[in-house]
């Protein structure tokens, strides 16, 4: 694996790490306090770093089944982490969080993690 792919395997990691502990933290407490935006939005930033890193470590370009899933899944974390911002700059910290967001979070982690397993899957597979 080349330094780009090693690079970008470990950052990664960094963001599953913080985007679920913000994701944890949301679904937990029910608000979108400034921790959940912390974690999330560097969960997202983290993200969005992993993948330019793997896009120029492949030799395999810009699509392939991996890059689609994980574009994707990156997609779905930044809807949630742009929706949760909206959600906290409109209605504060204290409200709780309404049900659709509330369960747009859970699905779009559940995406995300499925798409760092299935990534990591056909990583090894190739």
């Amino acid at each position: 694996m080349n330094t780009y792919l090693i690079i970008g395997s470990q950052v990664v990691a960094v963001a599953l790490l913080s985007y679920a502990l913000g994701v944890f933290l949301e679904q937990r407490k029910r608000v979108v306090s400034i921790p959940v935006l912390t974690f999330i939005s560097f969960g997202v930033l983290a993200d969005i770093t992993a993948t330019l890193f793997m896009v120029a470590g492949s030799s395999k370009g810009l699509i392939t089944l991996h890059g689609l899933i994980g574009y994707s899944a990156l997609l779905a974390m930044l809807i949630d982490c742009i929706s949760l911002w909206q959600f906290r700059i409109k209605n504060g910290g204290t409200t709780p969080v309404k049900k659709g967001l509330h369960l747009y979070s859970r699905y779009a982690f559940v995406w995300w993690v499925a798409a760092f397993i299935t990534g990591g899957a056909l990583a090894m597979m190739n």
